[in-house]
């Protein structure tokens, strides 16, 4: 595991985009359907318990919150969206934060789309990827909770999004993922590292 990523803190959360940090260096972005398991897997890739808030109230999070990896590499935890109880008004509100979000956010490398492995493939995976693809924003799915199926069911699910993804020409990966085994972690850190740059810095140290 890179070191980086244990030294990530909390920064900020904003609830607009004028609210937003500068736009210095990389951010990847998670996005997923609210109590898919995404500030689980926040947590569990920077190997920091409790670094984005867990609530047994899904919608909880109805911010954007910002975390700092470095000076120039941030990760973003956006707000989770469908089962909140909040009035239809505030849910439409959340919609078109995230789509300016991931439209006009320059320094944005990738987004990482959390679905429950249980739930994959949801009306909102579905928008978020077409807004995605828009900007040719690459996306990585992270099916959570694969702990929860056998391996036949989940290898069936891994093998059926990836075949819905192929749409996208090559811009959307996918993989198995549990916060709770620690499944899958090495796979999410190479394609972080890639998007944030870390390889690049390996590269220069090598030459």
């Amino acid at each position: 595991m890179n070191p980086a990523y244990n030294r990530a803190q909390f920064v900020i959360s904003v609830a607009s985009l004028p609210q937003l940090p500068s736009e210095n260096g990389r951010e990847v972005a998670f996005a997923g359907r609210s109590n898919a398991g995404k500030s689980s897997a926040i947590n569990t890739l920077t190997n920091i318990r409790g670094l984005a808030r867990i609530s047994k109230t899904p919608g909880r999070t109805q911010l954007i919150n910002f975390f700092e990896i470095d000076e120039s590499r941030r990760l973003v935890d956006l707000p989770g969206y469908g089962y909140a109880k909040v009035p239809e008004k505030m849910k439409i509100q959340w919609q078109k934060l995230l789509e300016r979000y991931l439209q006009t956010r320059e320094c944005l490398a990738g987004l990482v789309l959390v679905m429950d492995v249980r739930h994959p493939m949801t009306e909102f995976d579905q928008q978020m990827l077409s807004w995605a693809s828009q900007v040719a924003m690459p996306v990585h799915i992270l099916l959570t909770k694969s702990d929860k199926l056998k391996r036949g069911p989940a290898m069936s699910t891994l093998l059926a999004v990836r075949k819905a993804v192929e749409c996208y020409d090559g811009t959307v990966s996918v993989q198995l993922f549990s916060s709770l085994k620690r499944q899958g972690v090495d796979d999410v850190h190479q394609c972080l590292d890639a998007w944030l740059g870390f390889e690049m810095d390996v590269a220069k140290v090598s030459e």
